[in-house]
Parts: C-alpha cells; sequence; structure tokens
C-alpha cells in the first residue's frame, strides 16, 4: 500500500517568519498536536509539536524563554530538518521512519512541494481494514508501565516523560488508573512573581470538562502536582481484546493510548506506536 492512500492533504502550516504564539493558537483552535513550518516557497523546514513546546520552553534557561509567546520565534523551539516521504512509499518505509525516529508524524512531499501529512493516526486505519482479528491488545502492549501518583509533582513528570520519550503518563491511585497527563494537555512557561521575584510557574492546561467540552486554564502556582492538571477520564480496555478495537478507541476519542487492565489493576499500556509496529 502506497502512503498516499493513507495520508491527508491538509497540513497545518505556519511560516518560518511567525511566532510560537501563532502555532499554540492554531493547535487550540484546530485540536491539533503538531504544524509544519515552512519557508517563503512553501518548503518545509521544520516541525513545531505539543511536546516541543513543553520541552524547550519550561524551565530555566536564556533570557528568550521568558519573552511572552508572540515573542518567541518558531525557529527557537521547532524541530529543524524534518524528515519527509514520497506518496509513492510504502507503509511499512514510513512506519521504519516513525519508530526509528521516535517521531508522530511525517511530511509528504512531491516534486510540487508540501503535498500531506502521514500520522499515526492515519495508520490506524489499516488495522480497521484489514487487520481486526489478527492481534489481541496482550500481542502488542507494554508491560513495564511508568506510571506517578496524584501526589507527585509536574516537574517529576515532565522528567519521566522526557528520560524515557513517552508522551504520556497514567496515574494510579492503589495499582488502578485513574488519570493520564500528555503532551498534548499541558504546555510550561517559567515567570517570575512580581511582588517577590520567586521564580513560580503559569501552567497551561487543557482540561475536558463535564459537558465534553475542552477549556484552556491557567494558574500561576510554586508547585502543582499530577492530581491538579491530569485528565480524570481514563479511558481502559482489556488484555484480551482486540487490538483492532484498541485502534478503534483511539480515534473514536482522538487520544495516543490507553490503558490495559486485567479486571481493574493496571498490567500496561498500549499505544499507536505499539500497533503500528504490528502492521506488517
Amino acid at each position: 500500500m502506497e502512503i498516499s492512500e493513507l495520508m491527508n492533504p491538509e497540513v497545518f502550516v505556519i511560516q518560518e517568519n511567525q511566532h510560537v504564539s501563532q502555532a499554540r493558537n492554531l493547535m487550540i483552535s484546530h485540536g491539533i498536536s503538531r504544524v509544519v513550518v515552512v519557508d517563503g516557497n512553501g518548503a518545509p523546514v521544520g516541525m513545531v509539536t505539543e511536546k516541543d513546546l513543553t520541552k524547550k520552553l519550561k524551565g530555566k534557561g536564556p533570557r528568550w524563554k521568558t519573552r511572552p509567546l508572540d515573542k518567541i520565534s518558531i525557529k527557537r523551539v521547532m524541530s529543524s530538518n524534518p524528515i519527509t516521504a514520497s506518496p509513492d512509499d510504502n507503509v511499512q518505509k514510513v512506519i521504519e521512519l516513525l519508530i526509528k525516529n521516535h517521531i508522530g508524524s511525517v511530511p509528504i512531499v512531491d516534486e510540487d512541494g508540501l503535498a500531506g501529512i502521514i500520522t499515526k493516526t492515519d495508520l490506524m486505519k489499516i488495522y480497521t481494514d484489514k487487520l481486526r482479528g489478527k492481534w489481541k491488545v496482550s500481542d502488542l502492549m507494554t508491560g513495564d508501565v511508568i506510571t506517578v501518583n496524584e501526589n507527585h509533582s509536574i516537574a517529576h513528570v515532565i522528567s519521566l516523560m522526557e528520560d524515557n520519550r513517552i508522551g504520556k503518563m497514567i496515574v494510579i491511585r492503589d495499582n488502578e488508573p485513574v488519570g493520564i497527563i500528555t503532551h498534548e494537555h499541558i504546555s510550561f512557561a517559567y515567570i517570575e512573581d512580581p511582588e517577590t521575584g520567586v521564580n513560580v510557574e503559569k501552567i497551561y492546561f487543557i482540561r475536558n470538562s463535564e459537558d465534553g467540552q475542552s477549556k484552556k486554564n491557567f494558574r500561576v502556582v510554586s508547585m502543582m502536582t499530577a492530581g491538579d492538571i491530569m485528565q480524570n477520564h481514563m479511558i481502559k480496555i482489556s488484555l484480551d481484546e482486540d487490538a483492532a478495537t484498541a485502534a478503534d478507541m483511539m480515534i473514536e476519542n482522538d487520544i495516543n493510548g490507553l490503558a490495559v487492565v486485567n479486571g481493574d489493576v493496571l498490567v500496561g499500556v498500549i499505544t499507536k506506536t505499539d500497533l503500528i509496529k504490528g502492521i506488517q
């Protein structure tokens, strides 16, 4: 199967001379987690994801980090020289690129320039069409789950995510999953309290309210915990379920992973990365 059959021709882009705030606004208003940065000719020169914003804007560092987002050049946070593929490339080649480079998407470029983008979500459609009944969740899941509890600090959560190259953290209580934190739900900026001069965190986060609507909020605090910002609606799947059902649930709920349970006990996690490894 060629990648042209699965890629999304609609790509959200910003110019390389624009600012972080414009990328962030695009992500929030369109419910996306990445934008492609293009030069004056429309050629991709970078990629910015929620993960990039979380990682590169948090913590102390150069003075540019303390500027408002509309004053920070997108070039400071983007991943330059993005890996690209051709519409004629086969699916397996793109899967290998995603896994080998620990990335979630690949811009598709043809002789005319940027033609589309392929993401792990796009690849989930293969399960619905061709792989139903082939794998169980237990065949593909990751069993060694890194977790935190509700009282761990956000700094600890982010450190674990970076050290282990994972995009989500499951929050547990008595070994039962009760919430999840992802790069898509949180971005950080460190600011200074004007009265005390003490560094505090201004945390921007998106939470799903009871009416199902996502709302952007922020708090300025000296310390927040996992329990303060986790998404409480933890979607779970049994380890005996069909892996295609996991793919369907991820697409339907617009999420990147599921907690895998045996009864109520957390026994693993299955992500889009785990699932694409099963596409052969």
